[in-house]
């Protein structure tokens, strides 16, 4: 039996608003608003997509599961992330690290690396 990865869901306070940011950092759109998921995507037939769910609690710790994004041009791609809403975060990640670790409007960690060719070309 065949399996693939559908959507990777993100807990919100503020679904269409984080969903807007999202779609602004991927330059996906939004493929479904109900009241209770905002679903975004590149288009409604791609493999993946990211689906945004309602909770109640605030956050209170640090991501298990965290995004990396791997732009053309690391600072620059920094520097328009946090023009949309991010911010720089320190979760320990100490002094010199070839990515750079933010967090969303509603404090979700991501990490923006250095520009890459392979899904396993290891960093510093």
């Amino acid at each position: 039996m065949a399996v693939s990865l559908h959507h990777i869901i993100v807990d919100a306070h503020d679904l269409p608003g984080l969903a807007a940011f999202w779609c602004r950092v991927l330059d996906w759109r939004v493929l479904s608003e109900r009241e209770r998921e905002v679903i975004i995507g590149t288009d409604p037939s791609a493999p993946t997509g990211i689906c945004f769910m309602p909770v109640t609690e605030h956050k209170t710790v640090k991501n298990r599961l965290h995004l990396d994004l791997a732009p053309d041009d690391q600072e620059a791609e920094v520097e328009r992330l946090v023009a949309l809403g991010a911010r720089r975060i320190d979760i320990g990640q100490g002094g010199e690290r070839s990515w750079v670790v933010l967090a969303d409007p509603e404090g979700n960690e991501f990490c923006v690396l250095r520009p890459r060719k392979s899904l396993v070309e290891f960093a510093d």
